[in-house]
């Protein structure tokens, strides 16, 4: 008999990897052996654990093929995000205000901890993201801005923020398009800005300056919200 403690830390572990970001949709799990010797548990523990999940709906189990993540944990967030802001557009600002107070947060302990590997990392989410603003590649200017908070929430090397970012990232990477949609200007003046604040944000991240990188993030989302609210969104 598997010992119930044992199949709760187990199923807690693999909660955690599809909360964190590890395995995302589609994700096929390690062979049960593989993944057993992983975690140092038993097969037939690890097995139970893997029962639970799929009974919430979180793996599925495909015939000949193995063990997958699905889409539920997603879905459940973020899948009607567009048409809640529709009808209800106060979500917008509440998005924002939340995302002030985590964000904030996030660039502050990541210019204390960030790796070496966490900054290679940014840097080249900022690589893209110039390129995308120097050629007008509006799809991947939204998806580099995306990862570039993704990150820096990454890089804070704090399991609450990566736990609250990682459960709701589709929600705010459909935020952040939605926005920057909204914020599209001809004239570029807008673009520059925007530039400029994620700059910001990465030289304080960089040269490790934890207040200076939070005051960068905050004045970003302010900025965000300001422009948002001058043309009445």
């Amino acid at each position: 008999m598997v010992h119930s403690s044992v199949t709760e830390e187990i199923q807690r572990e693999l909660e955690t990897r599809l909360l964190n970001g590890s395995w995302t949709v589609g994700t096929r799990l390690p062979a049960e052996r593989i993944l057993a010797e992983t975690l140092g548990v038993s097969r037939n523990s690890l097995r139970v654990a893997i029962f639970s999940l799929k009974a919430r709906g979180l793996l599925v189990s495909k015939w000949g093929s193995g063990v997958f993540v699905t889409d539920r944990l997603q879905g459940i967030i973020s899948s009607p995000w567009r048409q809640l802001v529709a009808d209800h557009p106060d979500l917008r600002w509440d998005t924002l205000e939340f995302r002030r107070e985590l964000e904030g947060a996030t660039a502050h302990y990541a210019a204390l901890r960030a790796d070496k590997s966490d900054l290679k990392k940014i840097e080249g989410i900022i690589k893209r993201l110039n390129k995308a603003y120097d050629t007008g590649a509006t799809r991947e200017e939204h998806k580099a801005d995306a990862d570039f908070h993704e990150a820096i929430a990454e890089a804070s090397h704090n399991s609450m923020f990566l736990y609250l970012h990682a459960g709701i990232l589709r929600l705010l990477g459909e935020h952040i398009s939605l926005n920057l949609q909204a914020l599209e200007d001809p004239s570029g003046k807008v673009t520059n800005q925007l530039r400029q604040q994620h700059l910001d944000i990465w030289h304080a991240i960089r040269r490790r300056q934890p207040d200076a990188a939070r005051q960068a993030m905050l004045a970003h989302i302010d900025f965000t919200r300001s422009e948002l609210a001058s043309r009445d969104i």
